[in-house]
């Protein structure tokens, strides 16, 4: 196996798809691609797993919807389910980063019977629900500084300054939100009149200990050629999400669940040790937090070996046997 197209009820998915024997279901956020996954993959795969690494629904080579409905953490995780069962898959671990965090743990909430086990890497897992429509206390906050959560949400507007400039934009995100930066001095500038590059820090030439020329030059191409709307419908979806999520408000989450964070990353300075704490007493079978020392944002890149051992580990802990031929795979509806 490896890359390929599969179809799925009329949606095209694009997946890496590695290795035989239990399967690892590694979902990526922004600005990714299953790519973004490289350093996982090969290990996954020696160690007796098959490792599927799709490109999100907006990115790379998976379809693109037009609804923003489409990009809810819902509507994706069904997605994925139906993708589990065209590739006769019954259960998986799922990996998830960024925005593909809370599309894995939205499987397990929905779908406990088809994942083994949940690795939660940069998010942790949040039970608790906005006090308020997402986009109006992005609005409330970007008064006072630039957010790039408000940036986002107009359609078209990030797409005119970072499209042209795709190769510079992720470079530059790429450091910003690594642990070489400390992200939130974007917050010193304010909202009015500027977009995401006047933010941005200016960065180290390549190569960096974590990214090189080759790998930069593969996200950028993929991105000049489809351009960032697909991945920014996922910022958009944030109204649609708050919305559908309110059934899982303060929900537990039931199957084995490892978190892997990098200690610098801006998410967890935002969110805090509460968060952390949130997330140990609403996952009963939490089997480890690890706060890797100065990684940032993108912690299977920046720390791709001690996420790898972790992520090993962990699996072997959890997954089953595959499927024989007397245990045939049974496709279960979806509710």
């Amino acid at each position: 196996m490896g890359s390929r197209i599969v179809e799925v009820d009329g949606f095209t998915w694009n997946i890496d798809d590695h290795g035989d024997g239990p399967a690892v279901v590694l979902c990526h956020g922004f600005p990714g691609l299953g790519y973004s996954y490289r350093h996982q993959i090969t290990p996954l795969a020696d160690a007796g797993y098959r490792a599927v690494a799709p490109d999100m629904p907006g990115y790379g080579r998976t379809d693109r919807p037009r609804e923003i409905q489409e990009y809810t953490n819902v509507a994706v995780a069904e997605r994925l389910v139906r993708l589990l069962d065209v590739l006769g898959i019954d259960r998986a671990v799922f990996v998830g980063h960024d925005f593909g965090a809370p599309v894995a743990w939205t499987v397990a909430l929905r779908h406990p019977e088809r994942v083994t086990g949940l690795v939660l890497l940069a998010v942790p897992y949040a039970p608790d629900h906005m006090p308020a429509r997402p986009s109006e206390i992005f609005r409330a906050l970007a008064d006072k500084h630039f957010l790039h959560l408000h940036y986002f949400q107009e359609p078209g507007v990030a797409e005119a300054e970072l499209d042209p400039r795709s190769r510079e934009f992720l470079q530059r995100l790429f450091f910003a939100l690594s642990g070489g930066y400390r992200y939130l001095d974007v917050w010193t500038h304010p909202s009015e009149g500027r977009g995401y590059l006047d933010v941005l820090p200016v960065t180290p030439d390549l190569p960096w200990d974590w990214l090189d020329e080759d790998e930069l030059a593969h996200y950028a191409a993929e991105f000049a050629r489809t351009g960032f709307g697909g991945g920014l419908s996922w910022y958009r979806a944030y109204d649609a999400n708050w919305e559908v999520s309110r059934p899982y408000e303060g929900a537990s989450v039931h199957v084995p669940t490892l978190f892997v964070a990098g200690d610098r990353d801006p998410v967890i300075t935002m969110s805090g040790p509460s968060a952390l704490d949130r997330m140990r007493a609403a996952v009963p079978d939490l089997r480890g937090v690890h706060l890797l020392e100065g990684a940032g944002h993108f912690v299977q890149m920046e720390r791709r070996d001690e996420v790898n051992e972790l992520l090993v580990r962990f699996v072997s802990d959890v997954a089953l046997p595959t499927r024989t031929a007397e245990q045939p795979f049974r496709r279960r509806s979806s509710t």
